[in-house]
């Protein structure tokens, strides 16, 4: 057998479920399923509560009056504070994934540098506004 002939590649198959569960992910990581999770989320919500409660808002004033008393609710807060949420990480991932197909910071610090700056600022703007969602200013 020469030194030329291909290796067969070794197969891993010892993997048990608390070591899948103990593995730390980078920063990138947790920010790239954050962002496909956010997607998924803002997805699925667009037929069965964006667009229903777009639909009564803009039908009547008597409409509008009900959708205003439903969103005082505090768990609907809630609902649209994830939504919101949701929105403004896949917003800024976005903007980290087009940046990153640039080929502008694709080395491991940058990148670990630039999904900290997503989750910085989509909390920040996630807390603004949530303060404004809950009424404080």
């Amino acid at each position: 057998m020469s030194d030329s002939a291909s290796k067969p590649r070794p197969q891993f198959r010892n993997l048990s479920v608390p070591q899948i569960l103990s593995y730390r992910l980078p920063l990138a990581g947790k920010s790239s399923i954050l962002h496909r999770a956010s997607g998924a989320l803002l997805f699925l919500c667009i037929p069965l509560v964006i667009l229903p409660l777009f639909a009564l808002s803009v039908t009547s004033h008597e409409s509008f009056a009900s959708i205003q008393a439903w969103v005082a609710n505090p768990l609907c807060k809630l609902v649209l504070l994830a939504l919101i949420w949701g929105y403004l990480h896949h917003f800024c991932a976005g903007i980290r994934y087009l940046v990153l197909d640039l080929h502008i910071g694709n080395d491991k610090h940058t990148a670990q540098k630039t999904a900290g700056v997503v989750f910085g600022v989509s909390l920040a703007l996630t807390l603004v506004f949530g303060l404004k969602l809950f009424g404080v200013w």
